[in-house]
């Protein structure tokens, strides 16, 4: 199968190629300023600053640092915007325009927006509660259900730039982001849109979600070496880190990018998306709905396992989930796996929920382009059961021409991307 045969069975469908990138995260609010911190193993994780954590059992987190929110937007928007859309709203910004397609004569009618979030305005949920309870009704704010919803992300950037196309929000947990980026490659490769902003954002470290990942014992209590805590494929480690942000791919069909001359940075040629049918937390054993998923994107792209050159991993740093990931890749990739080059982007950043697969997209992207791939830190004893190529010792660099993205969220829900080098 050829570049353009993406689905088996399917004729004429259109490539989809990627034209603008948009992050904001704790190790940086730009593409290039994140993929620069994770290409020298620094980490974004530290106490958390935005509340008095010392009454949690995880006291630790990946907080967005350096954004000037004051300066993007006025006093009236940010009362209108819950900081997850606010989030999703400036990471898109950097992907339009980076894109130049505003510049463009395309059509607002066939551009959609595929923003999620895994939990959406939890802040607003939290600080209108307390407002109830100490006011009564007259505290609660008349934005409050617009603030809540993990639709207005996605709402909102389609009002700011006059996005008129399809445009929903999907909620899979932790693979949100990555399901709102094959959804949209879906809506383009079967012709139905010429361009879409998709991926996810989430902020989501409070007190009450803290607390509850905490209570199910899903976080590191790791308090006293934030920056060592996410430890992916480590035999010490002990639960994932939050963090917070956002990631965003401008997506568009090849002809549509060729068209209107625009730079493009890669191709999104190949997407996978099953269920579990499992457990309301735990992976399946052997990572089995995943291996479907990335089954599914393989076939459809044309590409074999043995041309992916470079995984970015789940990688959460909990003990039974790493475990099955390594088992997912023996399994998918077979002798293979021993060659590939694997690592998590969480063990710098944490887990961004929702935001998760639309951030560690763009590290893919990023990676194509450089010819770089950043390393697993904090991988000082590795497990056993992770005996795969996770990248302990630094950066690396190659030609790289296939990169796969996984994802996997809680109530059995897995996504996979490839992304490849644009010819």
């Amino acid at each position: 199968m050829g570049p353009g045969s993406l689905f088996s069975g399917c004729l004429n469908m259109e490539r989809v190629v990627i034209t603008g990138l948009g992050v904001i995260s704790p190790l940086g609010n730009s593409p290039s300023e994140l993929f620069d911190n994770l290409l020298e193993g620094n980490s974004g994780i530290d106490v958390i600053q935005s509340f008095d954590p010392s009454d949690l059992p995880t006291r630790i987190a990946g907080e967005v640092k350096g954004l000037d929110l004051d300066s993007f937007f006025s006093v009236k928007e940010r009362k209108r915007l819950d900081r997850y859309s606010q989030f999703a709203i400036m990471a898109a910004d950097q992907a339009i325009k980076q894109s130049g397609i505003l510049e463009s004569d395309a059509d607002p009618t066939r551009m959609g927006v595929f923003v999620g979030s895994g939990i959406g305005g939890i802040q607003t949920l939290e600080a209108t509660h307390s407002s109830f309870l100490s006011r009564g009704p007259k505290g609660v704010s008349p934005f409050f259900i617009s603030n809540l919803i993990s639709n207005m992300a996605g709402g909102n950037i389609a009002i700011r730039h006059g996005f008129k196309g399809t445009n929903f929000c999907m909620t899979s947990a932790c693979a949100t982001g990555t399901h709102c980026i094959g959804e949209a490659f879906r809506e383009i490769a079967m012709g139905y849109q010429d361009a879409m902003i998709a991926g996810g954002a989430e902020s989501s470290v409070t007190p009450l979600t803290i607390a509850g990942f905490s209570n199910m014992k899903a976080m590191s209590r790791q308090n006293a070496s934030p920056q060592t805590a996410s430890s992916p494929y480590d035999l010490n480690r002990d639960g994932f880190v939050m963090g917070e942000g956002a990631g965003v791919l401008l997506l568009e069909s090849l002809n549509h990018a060729q068209k209107r001359g625009a730079q493009i940075l890669g191709e999104l040629a190949g997407y996978g998306a099953t269920c579990d049918a499992h457990h309301i937390t735990a992976v399946a054993p052997g990572g089995e709905g995943v291996v479907r998923a990335a089954q599914i994107a393989l076939k459809q792209s044309g590409i074999s396992p043995d041309e992916v050159d470079y995984v970015n991993s789940h990688g959460t740093s909990t003990p039974i989930g790493d475990k099955f990931e390594t088992e997912f890749l023996k399994t998918v990739f077979a002798e293979h796996s021993r060659s590939l080059w694997i690592s998590s982007t969480k063990s710098m950043i944490g887990h961004l929920l929702g935001a998760a697969g639309g951030v560690e997209s763009v590290v893919c992207v990023m990676s194509l382009q450089k010819g770089q791939v950043h390393p697993t830190r904090n991988l000082q004893e590795p497990d056993p059961d992770c005996d795969l190529d996770y990248i302990p010792e630094g950066p690396r660099e190659k030609s790289l021409k296939v990169v796969l993205k996984n994802s996997m969220g809680f109530g059995g829900h897995n996504a996979v991307l490839l992304f490849r080098v644009f010819n």
